[in-house]
C-alpha cells in the first residue's frame, strides 16, 4: 500500500471516527491551549525524537543550557507498534517571516511545510507530567505547498502540542566554561495535533 492510499485510509478512518482519534477529537487540554472556535483537527501524529539544548553563556552562572531546536518523526498514531510515516519536525527558515528561524513540521509524502511559533505552554500537574517539557499551543506563521504542488500541511491553523514525556534540558554537564558550545540532545515524545479553518 503506498503512502497516498495510507493517508486517504487514514484520513477516511479519521472523520469515520475510527481508530486512535477522529477529525472532530480535540484533546482535553488546560483552557490556555485551547484553539479558537472554527478550527478543526485533520491529523493527528505521534511524534518520537530529541529536544535538542546548547551550553551558553548565562547571566545567572557561568553557563546554561539553552534550548536549540526540535528534531522529530511524525507517525500515524497506532495502538500497537508505529503506524506510518507522515511528517518530520526540525527547526528551519520561514521565508515569510524574512528568514526567521521558526519550529517546522513537512510533510512526509507531499513535502508541503508549516511555520509556527509558540502561542501559549502549559505545565498544569494536571495535564503534564513533571518530568516533561511543557504542553504549548502553536499558532500558524507561514505555509508553503510541496515541490510537485502538494499541500497537506499548509493549510495548518494551529498545532497542540500534548502528551509529553521526556525532552527536558538536562541539570547537569553546562556550568563551567570549559562546557560551552556543548550539545545535548535528549528523546522525548508527544502527540502533535494539526487543525485547520473549518469550510
Amino acid at each position: 500500500m503506498n503512502g497516498r492510499i495510507r493517508r486517504g485510509v487514514w484520513a477516511g478512518l479519521c472523520v469515520l471516527g475510527i481508530g486512535v482519534s477522529s477529525a472532530a477529537a480535540q484533546p482535553a487540554v488546560p483552557a490556555n491551549l485551547e484553539v479558537p472556535a472554527g478550527h478543526s483537527v485533520f491529523l493527528v501524529g505521534q511524534a518520537t525524537g530529541t529536544q535538542n539544548y546548547i551550553c551558553l553563556p548565562s547571566d545567572k552562572s557561568v553557563a546554561a543550557w539553552r534550548f536549540l531546536a526540535p528534531q522529530a518523526t511524525l507517525f500515524v498514531p497506532a495502538t500497537t507498534g508505529v503506524g506510518p510515516q507522515i511528517a518530520t519536525h526540525f527547526l528551519s527558515a520561514n521565508p515569510l517571516e524574512g528568514g526567521l528561524a521558526r519550529p517546522t513540521w513537512q510533510d512526509s509524502e507531499d513535502t508541503s511545510r508549516v511555520w509556527g511559533r509558540a502561542a501559549a505552554s502549559s505545565t498544569d500537574p494536571a495535564f503534564v507530567d513533571a518530568n516533561a517539557i511543557p504542553w504549548l499551543l502553536v499558532q500558524r506563521v507561514g505555509g508553503s505547498a510541496g515541490q510537485s504542488g502538494g499541500a497537506g500541511l499548509a493549510a495548518t491553523t494551529y498545532i497542540q502540542r500534548v502528551n509529553t514525556s521526556g525532552g527536558v534540558a538536562p541539570a547537569d554537564g553546562c556550568s563551567k566554561n570549559r562546557d560551552i558550545g556543548a550539545l545535548a540532545l535528549v528523546p522525548y515524545t508527544t502527540d502533535y495535533y494539526f487543525y485547520r479553518a473549518n469550510q
